[in-house]
């Protein structure tokens, strides 16, 4: 819906770009709106934008007045992210149950997960915006719910019966839980963690596995990829490290799906990455510590669905994605909006995509 710009409030989220005087976006599409944003439209002299009806903590907006309700096209994305919020906030809900000492409710946790999946799966572009949607202070919640979406798609490519594709779903969706038995002033702590403190967190697959454990709605093997998500091939990660088994199949793709959200999400320490710059990472820098099929298969998600994407460039310039080499994925062929040079960024290694706009 379009609504006036000093109607607007923190935790808005753009559904449509911002365009300047100079015909470029100011801000672009599922951006979520802070103070600093309303700051920006306001020196651009901008009146109104195009909003979700939906705020980021999945509570509806209702601005003192509508121009224009620009009614969604039927089976839009908007459908898919209205539901992504409420899943959301339904998990925070039961984290703050678990806090307090509620036994963890694994039906109810897919009650919420499942349906939501099956609805990602009718808008599977989603896949390279759901780090758009995360923000710091939610991150947790968040990274659960896209845990699991991401975990179920990947196993989906993978060719996994649906019965196991919906296990590493509610897995993906759980593998954090045991974070609820962390202190909360180690979990909401704002600035860098002491190494007693980083020990404790590592610390959250095991209190996730103590809370699963007894259920019989899990399969024994999603439960052995909660407990070993942070466990890396090469015999590094945690809890066990070196003295653990070999990751479990279900394992290696939690583990996966666990850092491409957290690298790709704001986080209160860390800024957010590109999608084709963590899969980069991932490739090189990680070589060896994760699954390459696992690895191999999520980048050819991510890449399926941003061909005609806009991006920013790391020098700033915005371009459109133009061709994928399958031999150099995180690196397509783009081509500058302003100039529309081409640029292979495969041969100009000093420029990568900075966001998927």
């Amino acid at each position: 819906m379009r609504v006036k710009t000093h109607y607007l409030e923190e935790g808005c989220i753009l559904s449509k770009d911002v365009i300047g005087m100079t015909k470029r976006p100011i801000i672009t599409k599922k951006t979520i709106i802070t103070n600093e944003m309303l700051e920006v439209l306001q020196a651009f002299l901008v009146t109104d934008v195009s909003v979700e009806k939906t705020l980021i903590d999945g509570s509806w907006f209702s601005p003192k007045e509508i121009i224009d309700e620009e009614s969604e096209e039927e089976g839009s994305d908007s459908t898919f992210l209205t539901q992504y919020l409420k899943a959301v906030q339904a998990y925070k809900k039961l984290f703050k149950n678990w806090q307090a000492g509620s036994i963890a409710d694994v039906a109810k946790v897919r009650s919420i997960i499942i349906p939501l999946f099956e609805k990602f799966l009718e808008n599977p572009q989603e896949l390279v915006s759901l780090h758009h949607y995360c923000s710091k202070e939610d991150y947790l919640y968040h990274h659960a719910i896209s845990m699991g979406i991401i975990c179920g798609f990947i196993a989906k490519k993978m060719n996994y019966e649906l019965a196991d594709i919906m296990q590493i779903t509610m897995g993906g969706c759980l593998a954090d839980c045991g974070m609820a038995k962390i202190p909360p002033k180690i979990l909401d702590k704002k600035t860098s963690l002491t190494s007693e403190e980083y020990e404790e967190i590592r610390k959250h697959p095991i209190y996730s596995l103590r809370m699963l454990q007894n259920t019989p709605i899990l399969k024994e093997t999603v439960k052995y990829a909660i407990v070993q998500h942070h466990e890396r091939l090469d015999g590094s990660g945690y809890p066990a490290g070196r003295n653990g088994k070999e990751p479990h199949s279900f394992s290696r793709i939690v583990a996966v799906a666990d850092v491409y959200h957290a690298m790709t999400s704001e986080r209160i320490y860390r800024n957010k990455q590109s999608p084709f710059k963590v899969m980069e990472m991932i490739l090189q820098d990680d070589f060896g510590k994760f699954d390459i099929t696992v690895v191999k298969t999520l980048l050819e998600c991510v890449t399926t669905y941003t061909i005609g994407s806009r991006v920013r460039l790391s020098n700033g310039y915005t371009a459109e994605i133009i061709f994928i080499d399958a031999h150099s994925q995180t690196r397509p062929l783009v081509k500058a909006a302003d100039s529309g040079e081409i640029i292979n960024l495969g041969k100009t290694r000093e420029l990568f995509i900075e966001e998927i706009l």
